[in-house]
């Protein structure tokens, strides 16, 4: 009896099974029978990514807490936070600040971070989390010199251009990237600082020179380019990211994968996985639309312009000769974060962040 029943259980089973596999191929079916959008193509027969193309959203990184829980929004939404962010860029109009341009992202999630599913970045190491700590205290501080300041302040990349590029949001300046492309390179040229990226795509192994925007490599898989690059510098990349209020700061160990895939005519879809093991308990991965624009990319003179170097390095001397060395040489978040760290170490009796 017992080998009866054992045998029936195992047909069922085997039944339900069958039946689950065969749904799945219905599905895979049909979602293949699913008419798809064809990109143009360039001369050698790929989707072809060229052109300039806007990468600010108001999608946020990060999913806000009073959307725990959703993934997506509805469009009536959407529309009252393009309305209120337009109106707020009229009240508040700053030279090179384009909120009203930015729209919520076509695909409508509440959050860039599409891996983990919570949409938040996951958690600092203890390392990543002191490395943060240390970088934001240093560039608040008065500088004893230019290395104290910013990659940015010192024009050695942009603060959006990363790699990766990640918007900042809910408004920012010179978010525009243009894209080449040939049978054997890609080209990645950000308009801040611009900063272009030559990538191979004739399958080279990667090289041993450590650089500020690292080494890339470039391949297709189907209709997707794929950039993968490593060989960072110690020092971080171009990208501003906040996690409570924190800069993060990639170090050398820093595995960057990028994925560029024309889904409309107006938007390529940008992918990027973050695999940085000294400083995140695991790796993470974004999407952000790219909006083609029918305008020219200017160069970003940012030497020829920065009187930010000068001038924060000369007031430094001058607090220094006065004997006054409390200012913020940052922006108010990256002020307030440190003063927040340094009432925490008096509480706690341990020593200020330096």
């Amino acid at each position: 009896m017992r080998t009866r029943l054992f045998a029936l259980t195992c047909v069922a089973f085997a039944v339900v099974v069958a039946t689950l596999a065969a749904a799945r191929l219905a599905a895979q079916g049909q979602a293949a029978s699913t008419p798809r959008y064809t990109a143009p193509r360039t001369a050698d027969g790929h989707p072809d990514l060229q052109g300039v193309w806007f990468f600010g959203t108001l999608t946020p990184l990060e999913r806000p807490a009073k959307l725990v829980g959703r993934t997506h929004l509805t469009d009536e939404e959407i529309a009252d936070i393009e309305k209120r962010t337009a109106d707020n860029a009229v009240r508040t109009a700053s030279f090179g600040f384009f909120g009203d341009i930015s729209h919520y992202a076509y695909d409508k999630r509440t959050s860039l971070v599409v891996d983990p599913p919570d949409g938040k970045m996951p958690p600092f190491t203890p390392f990543g989390r002191e490395r943060s700590i240390a970088h934001i205290t240093r560039i608040s501080r008065v500088p004893s010199g230019p290395e104290d300041r910013s990659v940015w302040d010192r024009c050695i990349l942009g603060w959006n251009s990363g790699p990766p590029m990640i918007p900042t949001v809910p408004a920012g300046y010179n978010q525009n990237v243009q894209l080449f492309q040939t049978r054997d390179y890609f080209v990645i040229l950000n308009e801040q600082v611009h900063n272009a990226r030559i990538v191979p795509m004739d399958g080279r192994p990667h090289g041993s020179l450590r650089q500020w925007a690292g080494d890339s490599r470039g391949r297709w898989e189907g209709q997707t380019l794929v950039v993968d690059t490593v060989n960072f510098t110690p020092f971080g990349t171009g990208t501003i990211t906040v996690n409570s209020s924190l800069r993060v700061v990639f170090d050398e160990h820093l595995h960057l994968t990028e994925r560029f895939t024309r889904v409309r005519d107006d938007t390529v879809l940008y992918e990027f996985t973050i695999d940085d093991p000294t400083i995140w308990t695991r790796p993470w991965t974004v999407a952000v639309p790219l909006t083609k624009i029918q305008n020219t990319l200017y160069e970003y003179a940012c030497h020829e312009g920065n009187y930010t170097m000068p001038n924060s390095l000369s007031a430094a001397r001058a607090e220094e000769a006065s004997g006054k060395t409390g200012a913020c040489y940052s922006f108010d978040y990256d002020c307030a974060e440190v003063k927040k760290l340094e009432e925490e170490a008096r509480k706690t009796g341990q020593a200020p962040p330096r």
